[in-house]
């Protein structure tokens, strides 16, 4: 009793810090971001978990949680980080934008998993982002795929997109799988372009054929 008591309590938070965004029968959120929507013909699929596995450990999967993060704030909606290993780094974000920023901060990933479970039940964010980046592979390796399914099911009648970044292909359930294919090092980084040249690559989707119409009309 007293942890459904505090699950009714979190919600009840959520609903008064983060309200319910307008309803958007939109099939995509879209970030201005040029390098990923070009890759995938529009923006994130709403009712949908997009996979982002990045390889490298130094492959720009931070750069792009600043970069949406970012997007929260221009568009001005609200967006759910889940820190799998509490590795979220802010520096350099403007604090107007990490108003729009809920961090839930995660020592393993299946503290990571639970909270991506209860934020999608409550259905308050456009964007949430689960980053399992840093989690060791033993121990990303005991999610049960049914945790993913569970996670897909809930995910498809909101209006929301659900962005899981990983180090190896792991989300069965997933819509949509992006790779990273880059590998920086300090120079990159210093670069002020170094974000615009991410290249992101489409491994498998469901989605193939809005994503070859998308990208028709985008060319």
């Amino acid at each position: 009793m007293a942890a459904s008591a505090k699950i009714i309590d979190l919600r009840n938070v959520l609903a008064e810090r983060f309200p319910h965004p307008s309803c958007t029968t939109a099939k995509r959120l879209n970030t201005g971001l040029r390098f990923l929507e070009e890759s995938i013909g529009g923006g994130l699929p709403r009712g949908a978990i997009t996979e982002l596995i990045s390889p490298g450990t130094s492959a720009g999967s931070a750069s792009l949680i600043h970069a949406l993060i970012h997007c929260a704030y221009r568009d001005n909606y609200f967006l759910a980080l889940i820190d799998g290993r509490d590795s979220f780094d802010s520096y350099g974000l403007d604090n107007t934008w990490l108003q729009h920023l809920l961090w839930v901060r995660c020592s393993k990933a299946s503290e990571a998993v639970k909270a991506a479970d209860l934020l999608l039940r409550d259905g308050n964010f456009p964007l949430v982002i689960v980053d399992l980046v840093l989690n060791a592979p033993e121990e990303l390796r005991k999610i049960p795929q049914t945790n993913w399914y569970r996670l897909q099911r809930l995910v498809e009648v909101l209006p929301t997109a659900c962005l899981v970044l990983t180090r190896y292909e792991m989300v069965s359930s997933a819509q949509l799988k992006l790779g990273i294919e880059n590998s920086w090092d300090i120079q990159t980084f210093e670069s002020e372009d170094a974000l615009s040249r991410l290249r992101i690559v489409v491994k498998r989707s469901h989605l193939q054929s809005e994503i070859r119409s998308q990208q028709s009309a985008i060319s």
